[in-house]
């Protein structure tokens, strides 16, 4: 098994995915505007600020994870040439801690989050809170879409590391 070429290829496989963050918060933000420009009502008016946040988080997570993910790929090949014991000890390390991060925030976090904001639905009357809840679900369930993804091909990715690291030690 090449290591370095699962490596790069779980990589390329996250910058297929990131994009997803980019085009869902362009979405929220296109909603923001169609609620600014012909929203009538005063709950319509109330998702302008909240779809625009929602959105503007997306694009920054999108961006920051395809930009972290693309330099990532160039450091592969380097950090092979020079140990590929080390570089797989380290991928390792780095699977486990994004693994642990997606089962604490991503799949525990985020599900309480949406159910806070779910009741939170039933004793606010406000439509402003009605807009910021409502969005904030939208945007949890889009991040854990994307995220439940990509915790599976980082687990597939982890599980390669460990078998190239244990035919190698």
């Amino acid at each position: 098994m090449d290591i370095l070429k699962e490596a790069t290829d779980w990589a390329k496989a996250e910058l297929v995915s990131t994009p997803f963050f980019v085009l869902f918060g362009v979405m929220f933000l296109v909603a923001s505007l169609g609620f600014w420009q012909m929203g009538r009502t005063e709950m319509a008016r109330a998702y302008i600020i909240p779809a625009l946040v929602a959105g503007a988080l997306l694009m920054t997570i999108g961006l920051g994870l395809f930009l972290t993910n693309k330099t990532r790929i160039g450091q592969f090949t380097k950090a092979h040439a020079a140990d590929p014991v080390a570089f797989v000890e380290s991928e390792i390390d780095r699977a486990v801690a994004t693994l642990q991060e997606y089962q604490t925030i991503v799949f525990k976090a985020i599900p309480v989050i949406i159910a806070v904001c779910a009741i939170g639905l039933i004793f606010l009357d406000s439509p402003v809170w009605r807009a910021s809840l409502i969005t904030t679900i939208a945007m949890l369930v889009v991040i854990l879409l994307i995220d439940g993804t990509a915790h599976a091909r980082i687990e597939g990715y982890h599980e390669q590391l460990l078998s190239w690291h244990k035919t190698h030690k």
